[in-house]
């Protein structure tokens, strides 16, 4: 089996392809530009080093939300037109999972978090039974003081990532009682290979589905969406 992985849900842009046990090429970048200028350019990087031919892939995975409204929108764009030119189906990877899979078979209770803006962090909590990945809490937007209460109340030692980790690693380390650590650099950040990977588990399960099919998950409104809720709001309550 062979998938295409994409990944432009936050401040790295990646995209892999994996052939049953084997990374093929995983091309990833954290830099400052826009997801719309590298992720067709780095697909066709690997493409021509590698002399792929699209037509072989089996299914396409994207990480589908939670993350940057714009990245994810990318993203999910790149994937459906791939998917509608080639026919090929596509797999939905929840962002936060991908994460926690880029540390497989950790001993260690795993918290991604995303930075959320407004001291909120998009999140989930995971860990490895039997070298398969557990959600402990499914992923959702909520404060990152909220995530801290939990985890200490597990007491188990937990492995933090993703882009939050330096927006917030002051209050981790003011408010974290349960013992902790940062992942390293090579495993921190979203990568394409790791929601190729996860999507083979999706296709064996029969979780796919058309390129008309697929949205993105958003988890929460964007900010144009909430200020206009909040002007609707006033507005009637002022009629």
């Amino acid at each position: 089996m062979k998938i295409l992985g994409l990944d432009s849900s936050g401040l790295v842009a990646s995209v892999a392809l994996v052939e049953d046990d084997v990374l093929l090429a995983e091309y990833t970048v954290n830099y400052k530009k826009t997801h719309s200028q590298t992720l067709l350019p780095m697909l066709d990087e690997i493409a021509k080093m590698i002399q792929l031919d699209l037509e072989t892939v089996d299914a396409i995975a994207v990480a589908s939300g939670p993350g940057s409204f714009t990245g994810l929108r990318i993203g999910s764009a790149t994937a459906k037109g791939l998917g509608l030119a080639l026919g090929k189906p596509l797999v939905s990877i929840p962002t936060v999972d991908a994460l926690a899979y880029n540390l497989y078979d950790s001993k260690s209770m795993i918290c991604p978090i995303m930075d959320a803006r407004r001291n909120q962090v998009y999140t989930g909590i995971y860990c490895f039974e039997g070298h398969e990945l557990q959600v402990l809490a499914e992923q959702r937007a909520v404060d990152i003081k909220q995530v801290i209460e939990i985890l200490n109340r597990g007491g188990r030692e937990v492995v933090f990532l993703g882009d939050g980790v330096p927006v917030y690693k002051d209050i981790i380390a003011e408010c974290m009682t349960a013992p902790y650590s940062f992942a390293p650099a090579h495993v921190n950040k979203q990568r394409a290979a790791a929601v190729a990977t996860l999507a083979q588990r999706y296709v064996a399960e029969g979780k796919m589905e058309s390129a008309e099919e697929h949205q993105p998950d958003y988890l929460r409104k964007s900010q144009a969406e909430r200020e206009r809720a909040e002007v609707e709001k006033k507005e009637q309550e002022q009629t």
